[in-house]
């Protein structure tokens, strides 16, 4: 309204021509004239466009929009998923109508998002760099709802994401994390960015020197990579994961994913990696995601020998012999009750170790107060407990009936 304001001052008061008006404000002259007749605000037929395709599917898509208003923000429908969703109950209309109605029906509820702030492209070399974050998603495991930490890596240069899920974010996850994206990869980036995690960094100094975790920088010395930590608040720093967390989400995880258990769930993330990776690049568009991992993944680093992530910790056995980690207790032999132990902690087994040796090992339980127990570790409990029930048997005088 306001430059059709200027048009009728101009053209009335200066008396400048309609062909130079049109010049100026790159119209049509015909436009020009329209404007120049016009004193209320124009109404473009836009806002009020039919949808007869869509008129069938209104009250499915206003139900859905109700529920997921509902839920909390990462667990709701984007207008792409909501589109998708309608076509499997048998639309046959365009997205455009789609989201058209999806932003009427957020201004209305008073739900409209405010705009993301926008931040200048970095360039990657090939080869050089890869992102690092994590994401929390709900995820139905075994018929429960489960919050799962999902770890993001993303190769800056091809855009070639995986994500692998975990109970949990503790030091070995993120460990074992890093194993399984560079098997997938096929190697090892030059660099990785993070956030200022606790699990890798231990201390933030002046500018961007950090004191990292000792056991974190033995997987970095392992595989060769260089560790690099983003200044506190500053995600445009690694704007790629970050943004990869959002599109993942409304992706993968809405809405929400069954599975039972966390290897199947690993599995379909997996795979569903490598279908995403059949996308058109956002700067080379002639050119897929997998065309331009082909073309990085020989500038990774090989990988001569895979890292052993565990983080190795000092307990002392019970008189039970029994270890309590993680609010559950594993057994231990029996020769080793009320003495300490190291026990190395990995994301999916514990192995116990003493004198260099191991003793013990158990597949890792995230329940809580579960016994997992080894029978043959208590086998010299038996043998002493029969000795001696044998032994006050014999003594015991019989009756007589």
């Amino acid at each position: 309204m306001k430059a059709i304001a200027e048009i009728r001052r101009r053209h009335q008061l200066n008396g400048e021509s309609i062909r130079s008006l049109a010049r100026e404000f790159k119209h049509s002259r015909n436009t020009i004239r329209k404007h120049l007749e016009t004193i209320e605000a124009p109404v473009y037929q836009r806002e009020n466009q039919p949808i007869p395709v869509m008129g069938a599917y209104i009250e499915q898509l206003s139900s859905w929009l109700e529920h997921d208003a509902k839920l909390p923000r990462k667990m709701r429908r984007t207008a792409q998923r909501l589109y998708e969703c309608l076509q499997v109950e048998g639309y046959r209309g365009s997205y455009s109508p789609i989201q058209r109605y999806v932003k009427v029906w957020k201004k209305q509820a008073g739900k409209l998002q405010t705009p993301q702030a926008v931040f200048v492209p970095l360039f990657f070399p090939a080869g050089e760099t890869c992102q690092f974050d994590w994401s929390h998603e709900y995820v139905v495991i075994d018929g429960v709802l489960h919050t799962v930490k999902v770890a993001h890596f993303r190769l800056a240069y091809s855009r070639k994401m995986f994500l692998v899920a975990y109970p949990r974010e503790t030091q070995e996850m993120v460990l074992d994390a890093h194993v399984r994206a560079f098997t997938a990869f096929g190697g090892v980036p030059k660099r990785l960015m993070y956030d200022n995690l606790k699990t890798v960094v231990d201390a933030i100094f002046v500018g961007k020197e950090r004191q990292f975790n000792r056991r974190f920088l033995t997987l970095a010395n392992h595989y060769l990579f260089e560790p690099v930590a983003c200044t506190p608040e500053s995600g445009w720093e690694k704007g790629q994961v970050e943004n990869q967390v959002g599109n993942v989400r409304d992706w993968l995880f809405t809405p929400t994913p069954r599975f039972a258990d966390f290897a199947e769930l690993n599995a379909w993330l997996a795979k569903r990696c490598e279908e995403l990776a059949g996308r058109k690049h956002p700067e080379q568009t002639d050119r897929t995601i997998a065309d331009c991992f082909a073309e990085e993944q020989p500038q990774l680093i090989p990988i001569k020998a895979e890292f052993d992530g565990y983080v190795e910790k000092a307990f002392r056995v019970s008189s039970t012999c029994l270890l309590k980690i993680d609010h559950n207790r594993y057994s231990v032999p029996a020769e080793w009750a009320n003495r300490v132990v190291s026990v190395r902690i990995a994301a999916n087994r514990l192995r116990m170790v003493a004198e260099g040796n191991l003793i013990a090992e158990h597949l890792r339980c995230y329940g809580r107060n579960e016994l997992i127990c080894d029978p043959w570790h208590l086998c010299p409990l038996w043998v002493l407990f029969a000795g001696i029930g044998e032994k006050a048997w014999s003594v015991t005088p019989r009756c007589s009936l």
